[in-house]
């Protein structure tokens, strides 16, 4: 196969897929990995994708195979994250059972969750705590600690969840793309919040404005099957598969359902 027989059939793959192995593509292409890795070199010299370890993925998509600790996390974009906290924090009513996930931004929801009668279950350390501290009755998942996210993970997690049906689930992601949905770094934290999302009536994913176009290793759910907090999306495509509700501290609230 020529080169550009070849290459064109990458870009094809990639706009089809968003990303790609260079494992996957040797197999597909029948072409060795040095290759495939010269064929990515080579067009993404051109701007035609962008070339990550490992693979590909496309223009105006950023991977991210590693994750910060909590406190790193919470400090990214923390006004943003705030004012999405906030409005969040509001939409929870004193009869509802709540899942709180291991998210920087569901850490800062729990400023905002004070004296309330609802009832929280959470595989977050830092967030039973701080529920716990405002009054709250909070549960917390046992199971397998991350040290990074300070998330409760693993089989025995899971199947604790599998035991609750929520009104309402909070969930972070990593990265939020209209192919691969919500993604995550962790097969682990990927198993829990899918687990939340199928027990719940509904399910919010809390983010700042930096994790739209972003993918990471593991994808948790589709982008509809959730709706979106945030503080800007300037993707349409996000706006037209789901409900995205866009706060900010200046402009207040604006729908885009």
């Amino acid at each position: 196969m020529l080169t550009h027989e070849r290459r064109k059939l990458i870009l094809d793959y990639i706009s089809e897929n968003g990303s790609a192995s260079v494992t996957r593509l040797s197999e597909l292409l029948g072409a060795s990995e040095s290759t495939i890795r010269r064929d990515l070199a080579g067009l993404a010299e051109l701007g035609k994708l962008n070339k990550v370890h490992g693979g590909a993925t496309l223009v105006g998509q950023e991977y991210m195979n590693r994750e910060d600790t909590i406190n790193v996390k919470v400090q990214k974009n923390y006004e943003e994250k705030l004012a999405v906290a906030e409005y969040a924090a509001g939409l929870i009513n004193d009869e509802d059972y709540v899942f709180l996930d291991a998210g920087s931004t569901t850490f800062l929801m729990t400023r905002f969750i004070v004296g309330s009668r609802a009832t929280f279950v959470t595989n977050g350390v830092a967030q039973a705590h701080e529920l716990a501290r405002n009054g709250c009755r909070v549960m917390i998942l046992g199971g397998e600690l991350k040290d990074t996210t300070e998330a409760i993970i693993g089989s025995v997690a899971a199947a604790n969840l599998q035991r609750y049906n929520f009104s309402k689930a909070f969930l972070g992601a990593n990265g939020i793309a209209l192919k691969q949905g919500y993604t995550t770094t962790d097969t682990a934290e990927a198993m829990i919040k899918a687990i939340a999302i199928e027990h719940s009536f509904v399910s919010y994913v809390v983010t700042d404005g930096s994790k739209f176009g972003r993918v990471s290793a593991v994808t948790v759910a589709p982008v509809d099957t959730c709706c979106i907090i945030c503080d800007r999306c300037d993707k349409d495509e996000i706006k037209r598969k789901t409900v995205v509700k866009e706060v900010s501290k200046e402009d207040g609230l604006h729908d885009n359902s």
